[in-house]
């Protein structure tokens, strides 16, 4: 029998606003103690043994390695040349590619060539406005903190050397391909210890110079935790910025005329920066298009978003006009082209896509997309009747489709290299009914025809917070587990934007539990259908959605039988004190406050731990390259299940499986592969799914 590693329990309890608060793993916080260490490097022998004795493995490892094809990216088109991302079905990572007419598309930024290793990613790629010049953001070993990368089209040489940047970077283009616009972080002499993640600006950087030289546009004076989003005009003129604290769900949005001298100081002390939403309890974002217009899609007064313009010379809110006002379903993207704009709404998590009169805003026609399913819209800056729509399913991997606007045709323009199809897989939508009689969204992904009498191997997904909408998007895993036999499910909780922001704020700070409640809904109902025993039922999620699963897992353990548990947060009173937590405590609440503590610490997955419970067998698997949120989450409460579960380790395991040099965010295939084999093979073994 294997036995769980020692983990000493400290009597360690504080009072917390009245409240006595038990850690009794802290010291497995500290990842550089020796204990901590050692506790870490057990728990990985003790994981890999299990894991890597699953008959099942090899075989999803081939499997989902047979059904990730290629991939590929709307194109940016400038001029004759498109520009895109690519990825061919044997290469691990996704390379930034230039297309001359109708030639060959070549490389320009392959992430494998500048470390071969496999463990820089690229951020983002953004060709000048003439296309002579391609900006990158890449990253490495997981960490999200970008480096600027700036190159010739023509030759593929670097033109300068990398230039750090740093988390939450965003970069655009200036007229000539000799500055940028950059978000980056102040010199490191000016950053606190313990502050390397924030404390960002917005400047105009000349390619070639050191940024200790950049002239500094924006930021001075604003919280430090301040995220932006830049974007300029084609003609270069028109900056406008979007400055959000943490992932609040409202922003500031100002507009910066380059044009009438420096920008330099706060948005009240410089005539050239112009506001065009601030200090509202809303979101707006958009820039200026090819027709001199300022386009901003908006929650401001419509919580299922609607779309704007202004005259640039006099962008505030009082000025704004009216152009898709907000419906029934949300809108979620738009593009903008010389015959119409391109609107993408979501209906009951379905996607749907209209064009529209550019005056008026009238409908014009409804573009029919391939199935039931997610779209993007890509337009040009030039405005030509040219945009991209890219489409993606449960059984669709991404597709980019070109709509020419003015006749409303839609036509393949690039499909994933190596894909070819699935069969015998369906996918359907459900609603069920919450704990306070709210209608929650459930997608079943299943076999055609598959039996209802309980005998089904379930997996149930869900997220539930930050805004994120968890529209249906093509995925190996998914497939693989259910080709093998199994259902595949995904729960559209509040706390996400299905249905805009008053289904997110339904589901964050004092409402977070309506999450947990939709979450429980819906796995008593793939029971109540038919679908799955409890025996037979497992669910997964990863970050906030770790914090759903592990929430879950400590209020109805006897629900499930197994559970995947990715990169979560957890301890939910001193969650704020590591990584990127301070940047939530708009979603979640704060634990200084006595009120919001109280919501915190009801829920908190680590401070529901029972001894003697019969919990359900759990997969943890982090990544210590992870800068949002801290490993430490895992462990915790990893060391107190491993402590309180009345199962044996044999039956239910409690596993910990840790990752090096990768992170929160994109990783090669090869990882993917790995990490997807082991979380569907450790929920096979515990589902009683047998591959044949």
């Amino acid at each position: 029998m294997a036995e769980y590693p020692d983990a000493e329990r400290l009597d360690l309890v504080e009072t917390m606003h009245g409240v006595a608060v038990a850690d009794p793993y802290r010291w497995l916080e500290d990842l550089s103690s020796p204990a901590t260490a050692a506790w870490c490097e057990a728990e990985d022998r003790l994981a890999r043994s299990y894991l890597d004795g699953l008959a099942s493995r090899a075989r999803f490892a081939s499997r989902l390695r047979a059904l990730i094809p290629g991939a590929v990216s709307a194109p940016v088109v400038v001029g004759s040349r498109r520009f895109f991302y690519r990825r061919e079905p044997e290469q691990e990572l996704d390379v930034f590619c230039v297309q001359e007419g109708d030639g060959e598309a070549r490389p320009l930024v392959d992430p494998a060539v500048l470390n071969p290793d496999l463990t820089s990613v690229l951020d983002m790629a953004l060709p000048s406005k003439e296309g002579d010049r391609v900006a990158c953001l890449v990253s490495h070993g997981g960490r999200e903190e970008s480096w600027l990368h700036v190159m010739d089209v023509a030759s593929g040489a670097d033109v300068a050397e990398p230039v750090f940047l740093g988390r939450g970077a965003d970069i655009d283009w200036l007229p000539g391909g000799s500055s940028l616009i950059v978000v980056g972080r102040v010199p490191d002499a000016e950053v606190p210890a313990g502050e390397e993640f924030f404390h960002r600006r917005v400047r105009r950087h000349v390619v070639g110079t050191d940024v200790a030289d950049d002239e500094v546009l924006f930021g001075d004076g604003r919280d430090k935790t301040t995220y932006y989003d830049v974007r300029t005009s084609a003609d270069g003129r028109w900056l406008t910025v979007a400055c959000a604290l943490g992932t609040a769900p409202r922003n500031d949005l100002y507009l910066i005329d380059l044009a009438a001298g420096s920008a330099a100081g706060s948005a009240s002390g410089s005539a050239s920066v112009a506001v065009v939403l601030e200090g509202v309890d809303a979101m707006a974002y958009g820039g200026v298009g090819f027709d001199g217009r300022l386009y901003l899609r908006t929650n401001l007064d419509a919580p299922r978003w609607r779309l704007c313009v202004a005259d640039p010379s006099s962008p505030g809110v009082e000025s704004w006009t009216e152009l898709l006002p907000e419906t029934a379903d949300v809108l979620e993207d738009f593009a903008v082209a010389s015959s119409g704009v391109v609107a993408v709404r979501v209906h009951d998590v379905i996607a749907q896509v209209t064009v529209h009169d550019r005056e008026s805003g009238a409908a014009v026609s409804t573009v029919a997309l391939p199935g039931l399913g997610s779209a993007t819209v890509t337009g040009r800056r030039d405005g030509a009747d040219e945009v991209f729509v890219t489409y993606t399913d449960y059984l669709t991997p991404p597709t980019v489709h070109r709509l020419d606007v003015a006749s409303g045709e839609l036509s393949v323009w690039a499909t994933p290299p190596g894909f070819t199809g699935v069969s015998g897989v369906a996918a359907s939508q459900v609603f069920v009914e919450s704990a306070d009689g709210t209608r929650v969204p459930l997608l079943v992904v299943a076999r055609e025809g598959a039996a209802l009498d309980g005998s089904n191997p379930t997996i149930l997904y869900g997220y539930g917070g930050f805004n994120v909408a968890l529209t249906p998007a093509y995925s190996s895993g998914v497939l693989a587990w259910v080709e093998a036999g199994g259902v595949y499910a995904v729960a559209n909780l509040r706390g996400g934007s299905e249905y805009g922001e008053e289904w997110h704020r339904a589901g964050m700070r004092d409402t977070k539990q309506n999450v947990f409640d939709d979450f429980v809904a819906a796995a008593e109902w793939l029971v109540s259908a038919g679908y799955c025993t409890v025996e037979r039922l497992g669910i997964a999620g990863g970050s906030n959605g770790g914090l759903l699963v592990g929430a879950a897992l400590t209020q109805r353990p006897e629900l499930f039988r197994a559970v995947h548990c990715s990169a979560p947060l957890l301890d939910m009173v001193r969650y704020e004190l590591f990584g990127l937590g301070q940047t939530w405590n708009d979603e979640y609440g704060r634990a200084d406050d006595p009120v919001e503590f109280g919501w915190l610490h009801s829920y908190s997955p680590y401070h529901r731990v029972v001894s003697g419970v019969r919990y359900p067998a759990v997969l943890f698997t982090v990544f210590e390259g992870d800068t949002r949120v801290d490993t430490l989450h895992a462990r915790k409460l990893c060391a107190a299940l491993q402590w309180a579960t009345s199962a044996s380790v044999d039956e239910r395991p409690v596993l910990l499986r840790r990752e090096l040099e990768v992170g929160h965010g994109a990783r090669s295939v090869g990882r993917t592969v790995a990490l997807s084999a082991d979380v569907y093979s450790f929920m096979a073994a515990q589902l009683g799914l047998a591959l044949t």
